[in-house]
């Protein structure tokens, strides 16, 4: 078939600007592959499998049963850790291991987190050391930190009886209740001067007082010279709070430690409670 000669001549006209036409195509669409690759490589868009995930929890962003996050692996209260953060440890007390007669209750409405612990157990008012759980606390920021706790009188009418719960702080570097300048320590200690009331082999008797027997904050000891509480970590590190029961019917909510900060804000319902990770 012969090709007529205008036909011939139009095609060796319009052949370099197919040729360019080609080129530009090629190169659009090599720089497309490797734009999809590029992205089929970035770290920061990529999602694991959802099997990946089920099979490492401690991926996830759940919370622990303190509220905060922690390691989601973390399957015993026994095993939190809480840290302290900028002074501040805050901690609901049911976060614990705790003996049968510790019981938790719902029944009112001026508390927080799952509800609140209460002895109901025999009282063990001369006798620290039995029926004990114990709180580990990472300090990060070592000095003298003040205690408090949240706690009610659940049985009775007055203020004065079933108000009160052993605490000890076994391996802190000092341990101590101030009011003013009278400076006393738990007994069996080798230190003076000892407050009068009970107190035995590093345990000081912590209680609340007033008619006002709901929920508040208040931790003193000392029979009729109210005196407050300290604790003082003198280095980094993992510390133990032991509580343990002594008069029926005391029941407590939550605690802080603090320092450097103004109590009110410590106390403060907007404050966050402490993060937890796991031994």
């Amino acid at each position: 078939m012969r090709i007529p000669i205008s036909t011939f001549r139009t095609s060796l006209f319009l052949l370099p600007f197919l040729c360019i036409s080609m080129t530009l195509m090629t190169a659009c669409s090599e720089d497309a592959l490797d734009k999809e690759l590029e992205d089929s490589l970035d770290t920061d868009k990529m999602t694991p499998p959802e099997d990946y995930m089920a099979d490492n929890p401690s991926n996830t962003n759940e919370k622990d049963e303190n509220g905060k996050d922690g390691l989601a692996s973390c399957q015993n209260v026994s095993d939190y850790i809480f840290q302290e953060i900028d002074g501040l440890i805050k901690i609901e007390f049911e976060n614990a291991e705790f003996s049968d007669n510790w019981k938790l209750k719902t029944d009112g409405t001026n508390f927080s987190g799952k509800g609140y612990m209460v002895w109901e157990g025999a009282q063990q008012l001369g006798q620290p050391g039995n029926e004990k759980t114990a709180f580990t606390l990472q300090i990060e920021h070592p000095g003298t930190y003040q205690f408090l706790w949240k706690s009610a009188v659940k049985t009775g009418d007055s203020g004065s009886d079933h108000n009160d719960t052993w605490l000890r702080f076994g391996d802190a570097d000092d341990f101590y209740a101030q009011k003013g300048n009278s400076v006393v320590y738990p007994m069996d200690t080798g230190k003076s001067s000892n407050p009068d009331g009970a107190s035995k082999d590093g345990w000081f008797k912590i209680y609340r007082s007033g008619n006002d027997l709901d929920f508040k904050w208040q931790a003193k000891t000392f029979d009729n010279n109210a005196h407050d509480i300290f604790v003082v970590f003198e280095n980094k590190g993992l510390y133990t709070m032991e509580i343990s029961a002594r008069s029926s019917g005391h029941a407590i909510d939550k605690f802080v430690l603090f320092k450097d900060i103004p109590q009110e804000d410590a106390i403060a319902d907007t404050t966050d409670l402490s993060e937890v990770r796991c031994q």
